[in-house]
């Protein structure tokens, strides 16, 4: 079972983050941004604005870290368990899910 997403989004795993702003640099639309928090290892992680992101994926192919970013385009199954809303607002994943 899945959910269609409604929009496009960006969710970024702080814990996979590194903070080096290649995503940050080449997103064409600039919705993401350093995190003002710290992730475990000391780095400030990217952050999706909520808004704005058109699903392009360049942030995805600009990072150098696997898995830490992921991107779904407007229409994109998710699994129906997977609480897109949650992520819709922070941008990020919570902490366990980081993991």
């Amino acid at each position: 079972m899945s959910t269609i997403l409604d929009k496009a989004t960006v969710v970024v795993k702080p814990e996979l983050c590194k903070g080096c702003g290649l995503c940050i640099a080449s997103c064409p639309t600039e919705v993401l941004s350093f995190h003002e928090h710290f992730n475990t290892k000391g780095y400030h992680y990217a952050a999706y604005a909520g808004e704005g992101c058109t699903g392009c994926g360049i942030c995805y192919y600009a990072c150098p870290e696997p898995e830490a970013i992921l991107v779904w385009k407007k229409g994109a199954p998710v699994p129906t368990d997977f609480q897109v809303k949650d992520y819709e607002e922070s941008g990020v994943l919570p902490r366990e899910e980081a993991a």
